[in-house]
Formats: C-alpha cells, structure tokens, sequence
C-alpha cells in the first residue's frame, strides 16, 4: 500500500474528527479546534497558492535553459 495515502487518509480522520467536535455543540470542545481548523484552511490556501507561483516560475525558468 502507497504511504503517501496512508498519510492523506489520516490526516483527513483527523480533520473530520477534529471538524465533528466543533460541530458537537459543545463549547469546551469546539472552540480551540475551530480555530485549529480555521488556521489549517488558511495554510492550505497559502500553499496551494505557493505552489501555483513557485509552478508557473519553474516552468518559466526551465524554458529559458539550452
């Protein structure tokens, strides 16, 4: 079995795990893991952009070589 879907899929459990107990109801449990996943949506936001900069000027770079 590929490890790199070992790890997506956890990290997914987590995230919904973490995104059922914000959801709860419950104050105590939701309010610190909320917040967790409003920074974790911003990260992935930030990368998924990095990675469409850093694309298009390696790309651009690789052309202008002999």
């Amino acid at each position: 079995m590929d490890p790199m879907f070992l790890y997506v899929r956890y990290l997914l459990d987590r995230a919904w795990c973490r995104a059922r107990a914000a959801l709860d109801g419950n104050p105590e449990s939701g309010a610190l893991t909320l917040e967790w996943l409003v920074i974790g949506a911003l990260l992935v936001v930030a990368a998924t952009a990095a990675a469409a900069i850093f694309k298009n000027k390696v790309e651009a770079y690789a052309h202008s070589l002999p």
